[in-house]
């Protein structure tokens, strides 16, 4: 239990951080495991593509994951998509 008057906010803005990370996170794993059923089903669109690729950036921006697997990540998701 905090005793600081500060102590007691950061504990208030780090669970909400927390929450809204973790939400990022799901979002992002959904429409990953989305874009990889697109493409298993030969339904390729270029706007899949570059939603995926709008997606892992905006989560490396936000700092949810780090920039090096958004690159990683998109890097995946292109040599599925041109398979």
């Amino acid at each position: 239990m905090p005793h600081h008057k500060s102590c007691k906010k950061r504990q208030k803005t780090s669970e909400l951080r927390r929450m809204s990370n973790r939400d990022n996170r799901t979002g992002m794993r959904s429409a990953i495991k989305t874009f990889k059923t697109v493409v298993a089903s030969e339904d390729k669109s270029p706007e899949a593509l570059s939603a995926i690729y709008r997606i892992l950036d905006t989560q490396a921006r936000k700092g949810v994951i780090p920039k090096t697997r958004a690159s990683r990540l998109k890097s995946r998701m292109a040599s599925l998509y041109t398979k």
